[in-house]
């Protein structure tokens, strides 16, 4: 059986080179062909090269991109470019820096014998960041389930059969959210306990301010579930506030305009133009095994 696993990346090689020693230790003695396929979003550091003896890990590619798009889209491009132009039976997107741990790709190569052919998603059951950042997150999942219906408690960590990949590219969601397009195509997900590692190097770039952008690009995905909810919430807070109508009072109306103004931009995002177009941003690919 042939393994994918899809990587982008951002100016962190260091992270990158430290992966594929992991990758390649923790495949070792499995029954599968496990290839790579990193995706560099544009980088403007040079990658050192180093030689490696990296014997379990069939192949990795370098797919280079003329210009920066961001993570989602690496994905999307990624995704596009595999089923396009690769032999393989499952993808494996995940993080570069460590924090998808490559302990667990075993995990979901295990699993995916009794499956049923079904995508499996790392469900976070434990996080590495500090307490206040957890909180944010917590709500983050909580007002995406408010708001959209969809409980959505994994990332990028996922092991994808070619059937759900076919149906990611032909998706416009998933040029602006992975996670999310992969809830709206999939309704039967099997979950696996997946803890967030900590980084190989430097510090998280899952900052606040991304936080929330990764909050509102999932919900921009369910965007007429969201704006219907969005407008009874408005109608029976404002039955419930119009005897004590004031500027404190109306606070959550302005945070909730303010989220349907960026999730409606947001979700022009979802391009199937550009999307279709993606491998065209492909300046050049390495063979570095």
């Amino acid at each position: 059986m042939k393994i994918k696993i899809l990587i982008p990346i951002y100016n962190d090689w260091q992270s990158i080179s430290k992966l594929l020693d992991e990758i390649n230790l923790n495949i070792l003695n499995l029954d599968y062909e496990v290839s790579v396929v990193i995706v560099n979003d544009a980088s403007n550091h040079d990658r050192q090269d180093e030689e490696k003896n990296l014997e379990n890990i069939r192949s990795i590619k370098i797919l280079n991109m003329k210009i920066n798009q961001g993570h989602a889209r690496c994905i999307a491009t990624g995704l596009k470019y595999i089923y396009e132009k690769e032999d393989f039976d499952y993808v494996i997107p995940m993080d570069g820096d460590g924090e998808d741990r490559p302990e667990e790709i075993k995990e979901f190569l295990n699993k995916i014998k009794d499956s049923n052919n079904k995508a499996l998603v790392g469900e976070r059951i434990k996080r590495s960041e500090n307490l206040i950042f957890q909180t944010c997150y917590q709500l983050h999942k909580l007002i995406t389930l408010t708001f959209t219906g969809k409980s959505i408690k994994f990332g990028n960590f996922t092991c994808l059969p070619k059937a759900t990949v076919e149906k990611l590219i032909n998706d416009k969601s998933t040029w602006n959210s992975f996670s999310g397009s992969l809830m709206k195509v999939e309704n039967d997900l099997i979950s696996l306990p997946s803890t967030r590692g900590t980084r190989y190097f430097g510090p998280s770039k899952m900052s606040f301010y991304n936080l929330i952008k990764h909050s509102l690009s999932i919900i921009s995905v369910f965007k007429k579930t969201f704006l219907i909810r969005s407008a009874i919430f408005i109608i029976f807070y404002i039955l419930l506030i119009k005897s004590n109508a004031s500027i404190i009072t109306s606070i959550p109306l302005v945070f909730l305009l303010i989220a349907v103004y960026s999730i409606s931009n947001l979700a022009l995002r979802e391009n199937m133009d550009e999307f279709d177009k993606a491998l065209l941003n492909i300046n050049n690919i390495e063979n570095i095994k």
